[in-house]
């Protein structure tokens, strides 16, 4: 298949890394990721900026397109001009789950959403963890996923949001294919005074439990 891979974490981000990985051993993977991290910006598009496009190498290999934009930004630019007509638009691997009504404002959801709604199946990946990530086991699991596919009752084009339990993955029993919970997210405002003692809001939310 033809795969774009695009993220919220930036170009450089570990789960891109192993995604890419996994799949381009049997998959042509183009890359279009936002240059920098752009979580939470939702489906956020640039229209008052120009878009900059800068080719990515790693050693003497071409990596991929790094954008100023969103990861909306990216799927569209990568659509319209830089890769063209795809199989299959795949984002993430992010870090942390996307539940809830947190998938409003998630980038990485938003990416596979967009490239549903130009006609082609997105695929949004979060992996329910923070910190010591198996990426190497979410890109794997992923790549034989995509393997089944064709066998299951979609209709296309298609928006998937999975999110991957942090567990060995000898406790994973298999795939559950369930609604969207439209949970929302205890949030709160840690109120804090600057150096000229000017008073500030840092926000924060409390993680899902329902993963």
């Amino acid at each position: 298949m033809k795969i774009l891979l695009t993220n919220d974490d930036g170009i450089y981000a570990d789960g891109l890394c192993a995604l890419s990985a996994a799949l381009s051993c049997e998959h042509e993977v183009y890359i279009v990721a936002p240059e920098a991290e752009r979580s939470a910006v939702g489906h956020a598009i640039t229209i008052h900026y120009p878009l900059r496009v800068k080719e990515v190498r790693r050693g003497k290999f071409f990596w991929g397109y790094a954008v100023s934009g969103t990861p909306a930004d990216c799927v569209k630019l990568a659509i319209y001009e830089l890769v063209g007509p795809v199989d299959l638009v795949i984002s993430g691997i992010n870090r942390g789950a996307n539940v809830g009504i947190n998938v409003l404002y998630s980038g990485t959801v938003s990416a596979a959403t967009e490239a549903k709604i130009l006609g082609y199946p997105g695929i949004a990946v979060s992996i329910d963890a923070y910190e010591n990530i198996d990426y190497c086991f979410a890109a794997n699991f992923i790549a034989n996923f995509i393997k089944i596919l064709p066998s299951l009752p979609l209709k296309k084009p298609f928006c998937l949001n999975i999110n991957i339990p942090h567990l060995n993955p000898n406790r994973i029993k298999g795939i559950k294919f369930v609604r969207q919970s439209t949970a929302p997210l205890k949030e709160f405002f840690d109120k804090r005074l600057d150096l000229h003692g000017k008073i500030y809001y840092w926000q924060g939310a409390e993680e899902h439990t329902e993963t």
